[in-house]
């Protein structure tokens, strides 16, 4: 494998910003480790970052690029700060950059990453998982699956709570998302998004998400996976015991590339 630290220029956020990325190396010479290509063009997934963590975080907490070695797949992870994967309301175009300009980018550095949908997932962890679903629900076309792992797939609920909890970090979410009022039943609202993509009948992307039944997020998750099915939309839902932790989430993302993989 291949790890490259890019720093490029966003046209849609205006300024430069970072990516790592995992590209795919045919080896047989490496001590305890193997590395294949597929033929043609190889997959690639997008992995999103959480609120306290960077695009080095997926590096440094799991072993994704041991995961991935035998897999042919390459492997994203873009940089968005505390953006949320949002077009923010004080004006920074996150949403935008990763739905629709990021894959843009990286296959014009990276040729060899496929140009079919059906070959590019999008994953994440807590907020990250909230991009991912989002990325793949928003309608854009250049994502095909999206998991998300301890995600905060009911954003209403998540921004009630954190309100309630931190009332001083209120100004902080409305530049995000603006009023708590506005979010429930906007673009911002995966309930919604998956509801408009139910209604449109357009191809669902396939979806997955697993949360640790210790998580502050479990309740939010459950309710989520229920209103998908009461919506007809199909959810790979697995929970098991754990927490909101890179431990947890080392062990999962193998999961997840086994369900992508074996479509």
């Amino acid at each position: 494998m291949a790890l490259l630290q890019v720093d490029f220029f966003s046209e849609v956020l205006g300024m430069c910003t970072q990516m790592s990325v995992i590209l795919p190396q045919r080896t047989s010479r490496q001590i305890g480790m193997t590395g294949a290509v597929k033929d043609g063009k190889y997959p690639a997934v997008f992995l999103l970052h959480g609120m306290t963590d960077d695009h080095t975080t997926w590096c440094r907490r799991t072993s994704i690029e041991r995961y991935v070695s035998e897999l042919g797949v390459a492997v994203i992870m873009p940089e968005v700060q505390l953006g949320w994967y949002t077009d923010t309301k004080y004006g920074m175009r996150y949403q935008t950059f990763i739905c629709r300009e990021l894959p843009g980018i990286c296959r014009e550095f990276f040729p060899n990453i496929s140009d079919r949908k059906e070959d590019i997932l999008a994953a994440g962890v807590s907020m990250g998982g909230y991009g991912a679903w989002k990325a793949a629900l928003e309608g854009n076309e250049n994502f095909g699956a999206a998991a998300a792992l301890s995600g905060a797939l009911d954003i209403a609920a998540s921004l009630e709570r954190h309100r309630k909890e931190n009332p001083r970090e209120q100004e902080f979410w409305n530049g995000i998302f603006g009023s708590r009022e506005s979010v429930k039943g906007s673009s911002n609202d995966l309930w919604e998004l998956a509801g408009r993509r139910k209604a449109s009948g357009s191809p669902m992307p396939r979806l997955y998400a697993w949360c640790g039944r210790q998580d502050f997020l479990y309740e939010d998750n459950l309710h989520t996976w229920a209103h998908m099915r009461d919506l007809g939309i199909e959810v790979t839902a697995r929970e098991s015991e754990g927490n909101h932790t890179w431990d947890c989430w080392d062990m999962q993302i193998q999961d997840v590339l086994q369900w992508w993989l074996d479509r």
